[in-house]
């Protein structure tokens, strides 16, 4: 009941700030304008993160009264204080950004002082991976643990970030993702998690209904930020505290904002352009430049997201059986393979190069040929 009540206190609290947040964005001027690289054609009021933010803290201080003693434990609650302090610097730094643009360099900074908060202020970090095809759960030492925690956090933070070009995308994409942490945690009992999990997905659903296309206003940085941010914090904790789950579970988690970030790199790369130079050729330009609706392709994405996510709670459940590796091998085969027919046929990397469908090609004409003969 009290997950329930969470859930619906954070819906109801968006779906009343939002429309707030809207008139305070117009006032202080955090617009987003229309140009050659956005989709949209007219001004846009941005800092909607703030009413997803300022929903998940007020439902939890009004539900925190009310959860039984012995439900969280100390540790837990320390967990909780690391996401709300570092997620209270990544809001700000949003909310900047979406006011006055900050540079580069600035937002990185900003981030990377969020994710030490996390680590330094309160000690979590991913001390136990485990790595398929080897010994069940590797300790690894603190000299690797804090680069590669600060690493993932930041990682996923600006993934989520980058997906952020359509009504919608990347708010939905989040909510599955949470979806997915929420049914995992149920499943294996993490009630932390569980909390956590609803009041933020109730606070995305409420900000959906002004995001949707044809939205009223965008989440901004201070919303692609502030969701990456959790997610990755979310789903660490997740692996770190129920040593069930592998490595590759949380990757999963977030598999769209991570495969359209690693095809940009790829792309950038082939293309010979700086690395952060943005572009036209994300997962979400690509179909839309195949004649998909903008509600299509929203929704086509959000199908890609689910997929994934499904993927993660299938890998999760078998990773403690005997045939975990070979699960794990199974899955992410396909993945990858389905992920690199799919890029080729899109063209998210390069449209003139599709070496796979190529092959494929060649090997499907070869039986006709030597009949032919």
């Amino acid at each position: 009941m009290l997950y329930i009540t969470g859930f619906a206190v954070a819906l109801v609290l968006a779906l009343g700030l939002t429309p707030l947040v809207k008139r305070f964005a117009f006032k202080v001027g955090a617009i987003d304008k229309p140009n050659a690289r956005k989709v949209h054609t007219r001004i846009m009021p941005r800092l909607g993160g703030l009413a997803i933010f300022l929903a998940f803290i007020g439902s939890f201080f009004i539900v925190l009264p009310f959860i039984p003693d012995g439900l969280l434990s100390a540790y837990d609650r320390n967990l909780i204080r690391a996401m709300l302090a570092g997620g209270t610097i990544i809001v700000l730094t949003g909310a900047l950004d979406d006011r006055f643009e900050l540079s580069a360099k600035v937002k990185l900074l900003l981030q990377l002082v969020a994710a030490s908060v996390v680590v330094f202020g309160f000690g979590v970090k991913i001390d136990l991976l485990n790595i398929p095809f080897g010994q069940s759960m590797q300790e690894i030492s603190g000299w690797i643990s804090i680069p590669l925690t600060i690493f993932w956090i930041v990682g996923v933070t600006n993934a989520i970030n980058l997906i952020d070009g359509l009504d919608g995308l990347a708010a939905g994409v989040s909510g599955i993702a949470i979806t997915t942490i929420l049914v995992m945690a149920f499943v294996l009992g993490f009630e932390p998690i569980i909390l956590m999990s609803c009041l933020l997905l109730g606070g995305i659903l409420g900000f959906l209904v002004f995001n949707f296309h044809p939205a009223k206003i965008f989440m901004g940085d201070s919303g692609s930020l502030f969701l990456g941010f959790m997610l990755a914090t979310l789903s660490m904790i997740g692996f770190k505290q129920v040593t069930v789950v592998s490595l590759i579970t949380p990757l999963l988690i977030i598999g769209v904002p991570i495969a359209d970030t690693f095809f940009a790199i790829i792309r950038r790369w082939v293309n010979k352009r700086p690395i952060f130079a943005p572009d036209k050729g994300h997962l979400h330009h690509c179909l839309r430049e195949l004649g998909f609706s903008h509600r299509k392709t929203v929704l086509i994405i959000y199908g890609v997201a689910a997929f994934f996510g499904f993927a993660a709670i299938v890998q999760s459940t078998f990773v403690q059986s005997h045939a975990a590796n070979w699960v794990t091998f199974v899955v992410i085969s396909l993945l990858v393979f389905f992920m690199q027919i799919g890029a080729e046929l899109i063209g998210i990397v390069d449209k003139s190069k599709r070496p796979l469908l190529s092959l494929l090609a060649r090997m499907r004409l070869k039986p006709d040929q030597q009949r032919g003969k």
